[in-house]
């Protein structure tokens, strides 16, 4: 049921997690695909909300972009305290300069992803493309339904509460490489 574009992906989350039946909850657009590499090509940064997605990422598919964490930054807990939110969201400010055309991937963390789309729809710049798999029990359906709905670049996610970093680098090393 999913177009063809999005079949390479798919198939490297499925085989991520080793549950066939997420194909039934993988959601995008299919321009997604061209999106990653038309931006990695152009040597944009790959956004992480964590440390488990960044090793996850395949360098050698990359064209020496940096992968760049920022939730570990020494700013970060007194950001979130300052902006009364997680220190997962704080941290996806601190890619407010290198946001604009760089690819995001977030496999963590919901507040990250509503912060990610909060910042946009404020008029911040926009990535090239999402690819948002947070995974859990609070907010992770709600921030993943709000990126199908909202999203004004090419995005992948999985609908509900499945969903986790390995998956998240996994469909971006489907997209990085070449087609």
């Amino acid at each position: 049921s999913l177009p063809p574009a999005l079949h390479a992906p798919a198939l490297r989350m499925i085989h991520a997690c080793g549950m066939s039946d997420l194909a039934d909850d993988i959601a995008g657009d299919p321009r997604i695909a061209d999106a990653v590499r038309a931006a990695i090509a152009a040597g944009a940064p790959v956004l992480c909300d964590c440390e488990m997605v960044a090793a996850g990422i395949a360098r050698r598919h990359l064209s020496g972009n940096d992968v760049v964490v920022t939730l570990n930054d020494p700013a970060v807990p007194a950001l979130a305290q300052r902006l009364a939110t997680t220190r997962s969201a704080a941290a996806v400010e601190l890619w407010r300069d290198r946001l604009a055309g760089a690819v995001v991937v977030i496999g963590n963390a919901p507040t990250a992803l509503f912060h990610l789309l909060d910042l946009i729809a404020a008029g911040g710049p926009g990535p090239a493309a999402i690819v948002a798999t947070p995974v859990g029990f609070v907010g992770a359906a709600e921030s993943k339904a709000r990126l199908a709905a909202e999203a004004p670049v090419p995005w992948l996610t999985v609908r509900g509460r499945r969903g986790g970093s390995a998956i998240a680098s996994a469909a971006l090393n489907a997209m990085a490489m070449p087609a």
